[in-house]
């Protein structure tokens, strides 16, 4: 059960970090600071796509759900809601370029308008 647990917060943390790869251009309009965390962080899921690499967080997860004895992602709103967002099935290399691209215009755009507001004195 506790591994069950720690393998659905790990699936929730995997997550919110899509999300802030995704969207945390878009706050460091709001909070300056958030630049810090989220130029690595977005440049990490975009090499991560464009390189078809495994993301250290999905065999940390599969690690603690084979320990809580599951075979896979059946059962739950975890499972049924939040992995298929970040497993989707028949995900090829050439989807994986689509995504990494699309994570780095949206924070091209994030990005090009802090930069504008900076420079306006905004």
């Amino acid at each position: 059960m506790v591994y069950r647990a720690l393998a659905d917060c790990v699936v929730l943390v995997h997550a919110a970090f899509v999300a802030f790869v995704m969207l945390g251009g878009f706050l460091a309009w709001r909070w300056g600071a958030v630049v810090w965390a989220h130029v690595p962080a977005a440049l990490w899921g975009a090499a991560i796509e464009y390189g078809g690499w495994i993301c250290p967080l999905t065999p940390l997860e599969n690690a603690l759900r084979a320990r809580a004895g599951l075979e896979g992602y059946r059962g739950g709103f975890v499972e049924h809601y939040v992995i298929p967002l970040l497993y989707p099935a028949g995900l090829t290399r050439p989807a994986q370029a689509v995504l990494g691209t699309l994570v780095v215009v949206v924070n091209f755009v994030a990005y090009t308008v802090l930069i504008r507001r900076t420079l306006r004195g905004g």
